[in-house]
Parts: C-alpha cells; structure tokens; sequence
C-alpha cells in the first residue's frame, strides 16, 4: 500500500515507481545530489518540483544517441 504524501511530496519508492528504476538507482540519483531531497527524521522526501527540474535538466535532444546505435554494416569496397 502506498502512502500518499499529498501530490507536492515523493517518498523514494514513489520515485522509483514513477521513474521506473530501482530503489538503488533512486538513492544514487538523491546521493550525488541530482534531486535535492529532504530527510525527516527516517524517511526521505522528494519535491514535486524537484523532481520535474530534474527530468527537464536530463531530458535527451534529438540526435544525442546516435553514439548508442551502429551506424549499420559498412558496405563493400567502404574499407571495412
């Protein structure tokens, strides 16, 4: 059963539920400082707002994955 923390605050597994990554991948994220979050006494929190800067600050543009898939087979007589 989830906690709702009132729409402004995401506790860490409501993070990785809506980010679709692990509770690991999360508390990297908040430990490098990359989501500004907030302990309260044991449970951390994250803001709404926050996490919405983030997702624009990583967002990926057009063309910045071409590194990640081959170009295709060379063809003969390219020399490869």
């Amino acid at each position: 059963m989830t906690k709702s923390t009132g729409g402004n605050w995401l506790g860490v597994p409501a993070l990785a539920k809506e980010l679709g990554v692990t509770l690991r991948t999360v508390y990297a994220i908040l430990d490098a400082g990359d989501i500004p979050c907030y302990r309260i006494r044991r449970v951390i929190r994250i803001k709404r707002v926050d996490l919405d800067a983030y997702l624009e600050r990583v967002k990926v543009k057009p063309g910045e994955l071409r590194n990640l898939y081959p170009q295709g087979k060379p063809k003969p007589g390219d020399g490869g």
